[in-house]
């Protein structure tokens, strides 16, 4: 891209990553959205959601800077934050659901990522760096040499290194890294991990404007449905064909090899047990970041499922309604064939078949259009409002609970990336119930939705029954104990 005046002017005015550096509300949107997505790793919030946490965050702020600091309701900001001038976040309704998800855009990431590369840090490690820079250049070295001598003088080198260095470790001679070396490594994979989830929102984002595109030439089609499909799955192959489509189709599989999750989070336990890692107290989402890439890959996924699946209802709708054009017009043949079939051969005059009209145009008069009729206004009596003198307790408005339903969902994602199959009881033990009853109807809830693509598969033993206890504590901190019997329920993979 080249950086000259009117490039940089466009980019400046047309760009939300830009617009949201330049908007005098940058240093609350940007913390807000840190906070509520880039954090905890969370891809989508309900509006109902978004919209407490963000109430929060505004009364935090107006008890400091005053009342008149931020003016409008939380649901305004983020309407007005996902509006299109706008485009810092992504209002959209799910599938089989009426209630408005928020999901943030790769520009407002990119915005957040570039402020977060403001704060200095503590040292910059450069030689790993430089030590993977020369990798990949061995890489792109070997990977395109196709003389078989120079691959076997590479491949007779290597194996002469690795026996010198198999001497040296007989002999006690252990090479080690320094901490600084250490540190310096850890760094750079800690960086690399969190750009890597953030570009899987981009990849998505790819993926869902052809996703768009497809809707839209879809609904104004008019033409050959084989032209359109040929149009249609000639892009779709293109993408997928693509550097981007390649590269996160091998990211995919290397991804979901389980010999390569169990090796890679044995490698990521042995590093963070290491003192020199230790001491630069890592972020706990470090050890699981494997899981949130399984997490972001997934939304990707499914982006791609819904292009298929309109894909198929296009098909399906269009070869139903052929079929009902054509059932019709056979009938209709059929039982005018019946009507006529003893005078249908006949000689007489007026004995047709069938009928078509002659063409004419339709000619719309103006003076035939109705007149202007003023819309009739609705009265509203002025009836005063009159303050109730009821007492009610509203306390009780103040002690609901909400079972945070993607956690729980999170809870069994992350024990199925261990294991196959888990019982509800071992869930239950790993994760002890705090919020009751609720909390295991949730469990079970998750289990019979089918709306998510049947991400929870689960069979039911009825011939074990399971106790599953919890207790809770009432305001004299009295606990009870609480049991519940039920089928075996198990969560497959």
């Amino acid at each position: 891209m080249s950086l000259d005046y009117q490039s940089l002017d466009t980019l400046r005015q047309n760009h939300p990553a830009w617009r949201l550096l330049a908007s005098p509300h940058a240093p609350l949107i940007a913390s807000f959205l840190q906070t509520a997505y880039i954090a905890p790793n969370v891809r989508v919030l309900a509006q109902a959601d978004l919209t407490e946490a963000l109430e929060d965050e505004l009364f935090a702020i107006r008890e400091l800077q005053g009342p008149d600091s931020f003016p409008k309701s939380a649901a305004d900001y983020l309407n007005d934050w996902a509006a299109p001038e706008k485009g810092w976040l992504r209002k959209f309704y799910r599938q089989d659901s009426d209630e408005v998800q928020f999901d943030l855009t790769p520009a407002t990431e990119k915005a957040i990522g570039w402020l977060e590369s403001l704060n200095e840090r503590s040292f910059v490690g450069t030689e790993s760096r430089l030590l993977t820079l020369f990798d990949l250049l061995k890489q792109l070295q070997k990977g395109s040499t196709d003389d078989p001598e120079a691959r076997l003088q590479e491949l007779q080198k290597r194996r002469d290194e690795i026996d010198r260095e198999i001497a040296q470790v007989k002999q006690g001679n252990i090479a080690l890294l320094d901490d600084t070396a250490l540190r310096d490594r850890f760094m750079q994979f800690t960086q690399q991990a969190k750009e890597l989830l953030s570009d899987f929102r981009e990849v998505e984002h790819n993926f869902r404007g052809l996703d768009r595109s497809v809707r839209e030439r879809i609904a104004q089609w008019q033409g050959d449905k084989g032209e359109l499909l040929e149009e249609i799955m000639g892009e779709r192959d293109a993408i997928a064909g693509s550097d981007q489509g390649n590269s996160f189709r091998a990211f995919w599989d290397f991804l979901m090899s389980p010999t390569r999750q169990e090796e890679f989070s044995e490698l990521l336990e042995q590093v963070l047990i290491l003192p020199a890692i230790t001491q630069l107290k890592p972020d706990s989402r470090t050890r699981r970041i494997h899981y949130d890439w399984l997490e972001a890959g997934e939304h990707t996924q499914r982006t791609v499922a819904r292009l298929s699946q309109q894909l198929r209802r296009f098909l399906d709708d269009q070869a139903w309604l052929e079929n009902r054009r054509i059932m019709n017009i056979l009938q209709g043949i059929e039982s005018k064939t019946l009507s006529l079939r003893e005078s249908l051969f006949s000689t007489q005059i007026g004995n047709e078949f069938m009928f078509i009209d002659s063409g004419s145009a339709t000619i719309d008069i103006p003076m035939e259009r109705p007149l202007y009729t003023p819309p009739l206004k609705t009265r509203i009596a002025n009836i005063r409002l009159e303050s109730g003198d009821e007492k009610l307790d509203s306390s009780i408005l103040f002690s609901q609970i909400v079972i945070n339903k993607a956690a729980i969902a999170g809870h069994i994602r992350q024990s199925l990336q261990l294991k196959s199959q888990i019982s509800l009881t071992d869930l239950c033990l790993s994760r002890p119930i705090k919020q009751g009853l609720a909390e295991l109807v949730a469990y079970l809830e998750l289990a019979g939705d089918d709306s998510d693509h049947n991400r929870f598969k689960f069979i039911v033993d009825e011939s074990i029954e399971d106790k599953i206890s919890w207790q809770t504590a009432d305001d004299s901190d009295i606990s009870t104990t609480h049991c519940a019997r039920l089928p075996r329920v198990i969560f497959l993979r």
